[in-house]
């Protein structure tokens, strides 16, 4: 898989897509819902469709190193046009689908993008709202026409029938332009612009560049770093969280270029459950949110069935539960025992669930991103999925540690990869790393370069961790989140926080404490599991600020909170709470795109019931 060249041949994702297709042209690569059926994409329409937007951007003049932005929900768009913005040396970065207005004229503008390519009529009217901020933008390309095509005359807005037409003019009068721009591709040209999640400000652009994703690619997919054996063209993956995160950059575009892994694009976030239902992959990634959420569905769904089935299926799960207790214990080996009770189990139950929940076939699924609670975990492991936190960053491009199969340590974050360097930070306890795939700076911030990244390669993580038997490193807590209450007690809220999050009627907690006397917390309910709780009661409820202002639903959460209470020392112990008014949401600055709180935003819009929680207690 090499690019021939008077240098040292050099490997890129897009030279392993265009080799897959010389190798295997009417293999499947992609699949995509069209009118409710699914349309295959070959390795050889792939590779196609890759030449031709790469022609389409050479024709609108896009040099090596400018900068090409994505503005869609996951589809097969997106990923033409990031590879064919690669082929051609150029830098690509996306934006998250439900990023407001105001976002997308900060990032369009701190990259200096010259071509948007944005997906239909919502992210084109974002981006024709701020225009005058974005200077370097030249042309935006919309994917769906829907809505937009005779009604929308701006000379920046480019059709994507027409921009294709033009790369296939572009095609017909330089044959081989763009094979030449890829022949002179090096290891340290900056592929991807990868933008922070900004829980504590702007969002800043992490440069990876084409060694640092060959590193990734090697360690996690070639040598195995995830799944054992390692992906190959008969994994199945769904293709549903941003593509502008890393994690789903590797999972979809590097497992799907470097092993030939076939993917499934989700028809939008909200159909991601019956997509998986329909496509049964066999690698599943997914951040915590979705892990609990599919929880919180078994646990609604349980609670709704006959009493029959309810009887039996709670049954079956604590089998399944003394099933993951000695998973845990052996890390994730099965004893004779075990394999008995799993083999009943799946018989009368856990196959059942596995296939209603899309997990079927899973050999392999990963929790990665944020925190989660060993308890959720261990359910996945104990109905037969094998699960594995694993632990990455947007700049060490996702490559730091892994649970492995049969060496599973739950509550850790598993065992450092090959060839990457990990240490703590005596004083700060800070986790720091250090390998080839340690990215080249923030573009544009070299102040904030200098901040994480040492002279000797060491990237700062900002995360605080341990080491657990020497082996298995553990995530405690991110340095700008450790609470010091008022008595000095350094405490690391998250380990408390998923915890809570943990029941299946908790969606959000947030703890608070920092020079305060005591912990507090503000919880958000999920609305679905505990609307279902109050109809089961007889609760008649309107909306989810009246459903959380039922003293039965308060008494309901104290419950849990009082249950997580007793597995915490005293000084860690959430002493009051209060409802949040309001789901947390992307748009009203509460949330990032990937679903992280931003403490500081929680802490202003809500200083109020703070205040009175610690009001009431004196």
């Amino acid at each position: 898989m090499t690019v021939t060249t008077g240098r040292t041949a050099v490997t890129t994702v897009v030279t392993r897509v265009r080799d897959r297709a010389r190798a295997t042209p009417d293999r499947v690569a992609l699949r995509e819902k069209e009118f409710g059926v699914w349309r295959e994409v070959t390795w050889a329409e792939y590779w196609d469709h890759v030449l031709l937007t790469a022609h389409a951007l050479l024709a609108l003049g896009v040099e090596p190193g400018d900068r090409v932005a994505v503005h869609s929900e996951n589809r097969r768009e997106w990923l033409y046009a990031d590879l064919g913005a690669v082929a051609i040396r150029a830098i690509t970065t996306g934006m998250y689908p439900t990023s407001p207005a105001a976002e997308v004229a900060y990032l369009l503008a701190q990259s200096g993008a010259r071509i948007l390519v944005a997906e239909d009529q919502e992210q084109v009217d974002k981006a024709l709202a701020v225009l005058d901020r974005c200077p370097d933008l030249e042309r935006v390309v919309y994917v769906e026409p829907r809505g937009i095509r005779g009604r929308y005359h701006h000379p920046k807005l480019m059709g994507w029938d027409e921009f294709l037409a033009a790369g296939a003019a572009h095609r017909a009068a330089h044959p081989g332009a763009v094979e030449r721009r890829m022949a002179e591709a090096r290891p340290d040209d900056v592929m991807t612009l990868i933008y922070t999640s900004g829980t504590t400000g702007p969002p800043k652009g992490a440069m990876l560049t084409v060694a640092n994703v060959e590193f990734a690619i090697r360690t996690l997919i070639d040598g195995g770093g995830f799944t054992s054996p390692p992906p190959s063209e008969r994994d199945l993956i769904l293709s549903y969280l941003a593509l502008c995160h890393v994690a789903e950059r590797a999972f979809t575009t590097w497992f799907n270029a470097a092993a030939g892994v076939q993917a499934n694009f989700a028809e939008s976030i909200e159909t991601v459950q019956a997509n998986l239902r329909e496509v049964q992959p066999t690698i599943l990634f997914g951040v915590p949110r979705i892990w609990e959420k599919v929880l919180a569905g078994v646990n609604v769904r349980l609670e709704s069935a006959s009493p029959l089935k309810r009887v039996t299926t709670r049954f079956w799960l604590r089998v399944a539960d003394r099933v993951g207790d000695v998973l845990v214990r052996t890390g994730g080996r099965h004893t004779p025992a075990t394999r008995i009770l799993y083999a009943a189990g799946w018989l009368f139950c856990y196959r059942a669930l596995r296939e209603r929940l899309g997990m079927r076939r899973v050999r392999y699924a990963a929790s990665g991103a944020a925190p989660i609670a060993p308890d959720v975990l261990k359910f996945y492991m104990g109905i037969g999925i094998a699960m594995h936190e694993v632990y990455g960053m947007t700049e060490n491009t996702a490559v730091a540690t892994a649970n492995r199969p049969g060496r599973v340590r739950l509550g850790t974050v598993g065992e450092p990869h090959p060839g990457v360097e990990i240490r703590i930070d005596p004083l700060t306890g800070e986790i720091q790393t250090r390998h080839p795939g340690v990215f080249a700076g923030y573009w544009r911030r070299p102040d904030a370069t200098a901040d994480v990244l040492d002279p000797d390669g060491w990237l700062r993580t900002g995360d605080v961790g341990e080491w657990v038997d020497g082996t298995h490193l553990k995530v405690t807590d991110r340095m700008k989140d450790i609470l010091i209450t008022a008595g000095g007690k350094n405490i690391a809220p998250s380990e408390i926080e998923n915890a809570l999050k943990a029941s299946p009627y908790v969606k959000e907690a947030v703890v608070i404490g920092d020079r305060r006397p005591y912990l507090t917390a503000l919880i958000g309910i999920e609305a679905d599991t505990v609307g279902e709780w109050a109809r089961r009661r007889g609760l008649a409820y309107t909306t989810y600020r009246d459903l959380s202002g039922k003293p039965e639903v308060r008494e309901l959460i104290q419950g849990v909170v009082t249950e997580v209470n007793a597995r915490f020392a005293r000084v860690e112990q959430v002493k009051r709470f209060s409802f949040l008014p309001k789901e947390l949401d992307h748009e009203d600055g509460e949330l990032t795109a990937t679903q992280k709180v931003k403490r500081s935003a929680i802490a202003r819009l809500f200083e109020g019931q703070v205040e009175e929680m610690y009001r009431s207690g004196r």
